[in-house]
């Protein structure tokens, strides 16, 4: 099973990249963030040629999320996390899909720090936090996946010093983080990967990705039994390079087969 996380940064206006990246690295399943359009303008008629079922959670202008299937119809669980019945942002979207339980994440950017922007942040991480601990109490594999916003350690940016004040590498949001791998999730990338320099994002500005100027934030969460089906992670940054790009690379992991021992 291959399941791979790509922040879009507007599907619409990328879709001919998207469906040439599917045809390239044929994920099984596809989780994706910043749709940036509202239900009825997701492009569901062009993915479905491309051999993929969705379910989505647009937004007009910003936020969006959406997983891909390529196993047929997919069964959703969930749209949106309990804790702030005022939430009304298109961020968190849950499925059913092959025998796992697959979450697609945007959490959010929470920049200007300080500010209301980063409180909302830190009560976001806090109610997926929820959510994760009460998805652990099914027994059933779980990944959760998505655009993190966090910058988890030192290694995970070009350059630290610039990122002091900047929401995405905050102490408080990276304790967060931390305290929802201490609940039984591991970072895949860091697992397979633990010392390299490893960027999922390059800003447009200042020729980043010229540069290799990145930032690792799209992150893979596994529960103990996705773990140990774990086989291999990769970061298709040359996607980031083609014209009018998103601003992230697809990152995708390999699970193999789960057994009844897994489970």
């Amino acid at each position: 099973m291959k399941i791979a996380s790509y922040n879009i940064n507007g599907i619409n206006g990328r879709i001919a990249n998207l469906l040439r990246w599917l045809e390239e690295a044929k994920p099984d399943v596809v989780c994706l963030q910043e749709l940036k359009c509202e239900d009825q303008l997701f492009p569901e008629r062009k993915l479905l040629e491309a051999g993929y079922h969705a379910i989505w959670q647009g937004q007009k202008s910003w936020n969006g999320v959406a997983i891909l299937s390529g196993y047929g119809e997919i069964k959703e669980t969930r749209r949106g996390l309990d804790g702030d019945p005022d939430d009304q942002h298109s961020r968190y979207i849950e499925a059913f899909i092959n025998g796992v339980v697959i979450g697609c994440i945007y959490l959010p950017n929470g920049n200007p720090f300080p500010g209301p922007k980063f409180d909302y942040k830190l009560k976001w991480i806090e109610r997926l936090s929820r959510h994760a601990k009460k998805l652990q109490s099914f027994k059933l594999p779980v990944a959760l996946v998505g655009d993190y916003n966090i910058i988890p350690t030192g290694l995970d940016t070009y350059k630290p010093e610039k990122y002091v004040e900047n929401a995405l590498f905050r102490p408080e949001a990276r304790s967060l983080f931390r305290a929802l791998l201490k609940q039984g999730w591991t970072d895949a990338v860091r697992h397979l990967l633990p010392d390299e320099r490893i960027y999922t994002f390059w800003d447009y500005l200042r020729n980043a990705y010229g540069r290799d100027a990145g930032l690792r934030l799209d992150h893979f969460l596994l529960d103990p039994i996705l773990l140990k089906a774990l086989r291999s992670v990769q970061v298709d940054r040359h996607v980031r390079g083609w014209e009018h790009s998103s601003d992230h690379a697809p990152v995708w992991i390999t699970l193999s087969e789960l057994t009844a021992n897994d489970q």
